[in-house]
């Protein structure tokens, strides 16, 4: 009788920014993908890494929660921005990596914040991709948020009339400047998580080490 196949532990990690602050994670942790996953022109989503157990997926930052939630990735590197915009339950967040850093913002041409004063606000409308997050935030103070969902080119909303005013995340603040946006507002600080799928937590041993090793690697 043949033993049975155990599935590899598949650890999501994002596309852009992150991803370059999160490779030197990983391999502190003992993780290096394969050579192919370095390949600008490569295609590939899915890879093998230097430990014979564990693959890597390069998707979406916003998709990378989904992966996590619904256990097609039993690990996974995300923004806490992503994590309080989509709130799964099925989600556990355990280790700070410390990466990542920027901020979640209210921004809106200078002219107009030259004369605008955001304690006076009762009603706001906003492109953004965190409406759930920018709802929270204005009905907190008691202002009705308005978003239009945009998945990117937040900062030409207020230049083509789309929306006055922005929620996005802002590091060093360039983008909005050649727009000519500025920060009115900071909704939350970011950092980068580990998340763990809280079935696979449960049910597959390898993955408390790994958050282990995570956290030892942070520390």
């Amino acid at each position: 009788m043949t033993d049975p196949i155990i599935p590899p532990i598949i650890i999501a990690v994002p596309k852009g920014r992150i991803l370059g602050e999160a490779l030197p994670l990983l391999a502190r942790v003992g993780i290096e993908p394969e050579p192919a996953f370095a390949d600008e022109t490569s295609r590939a989503l899915r890879f093998t890494t230097n430990q014979p157990g564990i693959e890597l997926i390069r998707v979406r930052a916003f998709d990378v929660a989904t992966f996590v939630a619904h256990g097609a990735a039993q690990l996974g590197i995300v923004g806490s921005d992503v994590l309080a915009e989509f709130a799964y339950s099925e989600l556990y967040a355990p280790v700070d990596l410390g990466i990542g850093h920027c901020r979640l913002s209210v921004a809106e041409p200078a002219e107009m914040a030259a004369t605008d004063d955001p304690r006076g606000w009762s009603h706001v409308r906003i492109a953004t991709k965190y409406p759930h997050v920018t709802k929270a935030h204005f009905a907190a103070r008691g202002v009705q948020a308005e978003c239009v969902k945009l998945n990117g080119a937040m900062e030409l909303a207020p230049l083509l009339g789309l929306a006055p005013r922005i929620v996005d995340l802002v590091s060093s603040g360039r983008t909005l400047k050649e727009n000519g946006l500025v920060e009115v507002e900071v909704i939350a600080e970011v950092t980068s998580r580990l998340i763990v799928n809280r079935a696979a937590f449960k049910t597959r041993a390898e993955v408390v080490p790994l958050v282990d090793a995570f956290r030892k690697a942070v520390a």
